[in-house]
């Protein structure tokens, strides 16, 4: 299991150690930019994503909650982030535009899917994708309620990858924590956020922090890569 945990929700007054340890044992970071309008919040920046660059190796996956995600584009392929995540109904009339300008960057597609929404959504450009991303909250605030029945299209998008012989990953994003770890183990996805209530959160010490993560997802067989 790839672990991602969601930087909006570390503690960044230790930035740099927490950033250091978790070099060291996750899979990727995933920053989540929000621009107050597709979301009511507002968050990270093609700034913060420059700062965690400077001090990190990992692959930095950028999650746009954003209602013009290509206005902010070229900003991050200049970063080299490494991959991009487009919520389904702000790209509908570009996305084969978009996967074209993120193949010749290098860069690699992603679409996320809100609770509400289906798989029928992606449908006509799936082969496009390096990974879907099942939202089991609604988007825009870290600690809200999880949505079970939101993982029920993670069946659908394990049965298309087969039938269409595709290889893009499944990821959840959403109140991934020890609560709810029990219904998610249940689904087959190949990626996990952890954000707050997952990992940040558990203690002042991102290594216990990480250590209580370890162990609850270790209870439901889940083993961290």
């Amino acid at each position: 299991m790839k672990i991602s945990p969601s930087l909006m929700c570390m503690d960044l007054t230790q930035f740099h150690s927490q950033l250091k340890f978790l070099d060291a044992h996750a899979h990727s970071y995933h920053v989540d930019i929000m621009d107050g309008h597709y979301v009511d919040n507002i968050t990270l920046s093609p700034w913060f994503v420059e700062q965690v660059k400077k001090i990190s190796h990992l692959p930095v996956e950028v999650h746009l909650m954003v209602e013009h995600p290509t206005k902010i584009l070229n900003q991050l392929l200049e970063l080299h982030v490494e991959m991009i995540q487009f919520h389904a109904d702000t790209i509908t009339r570009d996305a084969f535009r978009i996967a074209e300008i993120l193949e010749n960057k290098n860069c690699k597609f992603s679409v996320v899917l809100n609770p509400s929404e289906s798989v029928e959504m992606i449908k006509p450009y799936i082969f496009k994708l390096d990974k879907v991303v099942v939202m089991s909250v609604d988007p825009g605030f870290a600690g809200q309620s999880f949505i079970p029945h939101s993982l029920d299209k993670v069946d659908d998008l394990i049965n298309l990858r087969q039938e269409k012989k595709l290889h893009f990953e499944i990821e959840i994003d959403g109140s991934v924590n020890e609560r709810n770890i029990s219904t998610i183990s249940k689904y087959p996805f190949d990626s996990l956020i952890v954000g707050s209530s997952g990992l940040f959160n558990l203690d002042d010490d991102i290594e216990k922090s990480w250590q209580k993560m370890v162990a609850y997802m270790a209870k439901e067989n889940i083993v961290i890569e």
